[in-house]
């Protein structure tokens, strides 16, 4: 099993920046690939951004130039920074993780979620 944490949410205008943090822990040496999910209020979840344990990375285009996904593999630790973020962006985001063989931002082939982050972006 794997534990995901979520923390950084918040509010903030728009053009503003956060970064969330996810910690992992339990059987984090199983764990092939990691990425956030958000859900916004009435809308399917999203896959926004993914990284595999080797550290390749991809994003949904909302979030192209504007969005980074890293880790730090000693500290079990999963990050997004967002900047100019916008409204629309405002969403609960989940920190997610796989122990398949299959790296993408498709939310399905995640196992194991986090509790979820509040971020909100007020024009």
């Amino acid at each position: 099993q794997v534990q995901l944490v979520e923390s950084g949410g918040g509010s903030v205008q728009a053009g503003g920046s956060l970064r969330l943090s996810c910690a992992a822990s339990g059987y984090t040496d199983d764990i092939f690939c990691m990425g956030w999910i958000r859900q916004a209020p009435g809308k399917e979840r999203e896959g926004v951004a993914r990284i595999s344990r080797g550290g390749v990375a991809d994003y949904a285009t909302s979030v192209k130039g504007r969005f980074t996904i890293s880790q730090d593999n000693a500290k079990n630790t999963l990050y997004l920074q967002m900047n100019n973020l916008k409204p629309e962006d405002t969403a609960v985001y989940y920190c997610a993780a796989s122990s398949g063989g299959i790296c993408t931002i498709a939310e399905t082939i995640f196992g194991y979620w986090g509790q979820g982050t509040q971020v909100t972006v007020s024009s």
